[in-house]
């Protein structure tokens, strides 16, 4: 499988937030920690982010499921791969529920207090797309009355978070400072960069360019 490297930041930050959420009934009042293996995950978003996790995810032996927008051929690392409207059939067999959908209108409020309700006793959900995509009170109370057995989130609606929000005092939740992108590795800011050389000799040139943005959907355009 050939990594994509821009898209290492967020995927290495996916998979801390799950180690940390693992551990933390183990921390708190349980004897084990939560294994990978044998775990349904359910990754929102199957693109560079979403995929390269799911790849991950499916090494360690989970079962892999993923959720998009539009219908394509299922990869070879997720087991099955459904719409966004299958989400709330899905929610209640899923251990994790990994989000890395962008922040549009359609994804704005997507894990309701109703949804949050839906997902399994006990799973943990991670977040590192946009904050908004999570009613973040709804969370709280899901992880305070033990629902939830942890969530791990990069980024959260309000952002920054004050530092009075309960979300901070929450034992079950780790929140990490939107590090999941940018330029925190080398490779990222070389491959960001080459793209950007590569798109402006195409531009130069009048030929199509790379990764163009529909801004109707808010999606990277597929060709």
């Amino acid at each position: 499988m050939t990594v994509r490297r821009r898209a290492m930041p967020a995927v290495l930050t996916l998979l801390s937030l799950l180690l940390d959420t693992s551990v933390i009934p183990f921390l708190i009042s349980s004897p084990y920690i939560v294994s990978l293996t044998f775990s349904t995950v359910l990754v929102l978003g199957m693109g560079d982010i979403g995929g390269e996790f799911a790849a991950r995810c499916k090494a360690l032996g989970a079962k892999v499921i993923g959720v998009r927008r539009s219908p394509r051929p299922c990869p070879e690392y997720a087991d099955e791969v459904h719409l966004l409207e299958d989400l709330d059939s899905l929610l209640p067999h899923a251990d994790v529920v990994a989000i890395t959908l962008p922040g549009t209108d359609a994804t704005r409020g997507l894990m309701s207090r109703e949804r949050l309700a839906k997902m399994k006793e006990g799973a943990v959900l991670l977040n590192v797309g946009r904050g908004f995509i999570v009613d973040t009170e709804a969370l709280c109370d899901a992880l305070e009355r033990g629902h939830l057995s942890g969530a791990g989130v990069d980024v959260t609606d309000p952002e920054p978070l004050p530092p009075t929000h309960r979300l901070w005092n929450i034992p079950t939740a780790v929140v990490t400072p939107h590090i999941s992108g940018f330029y925190h590795l080398r490779e990222t800011h070389e491959r960001i960069v080459g793209i950007f050389l590569e798109n402006l000799r195409h531009f130069q040139a009048g030929e199509p360019l790379r990764n163009l943005v529909d801004f109707a959907t808010g999606y990277r355009k597929l060709s």
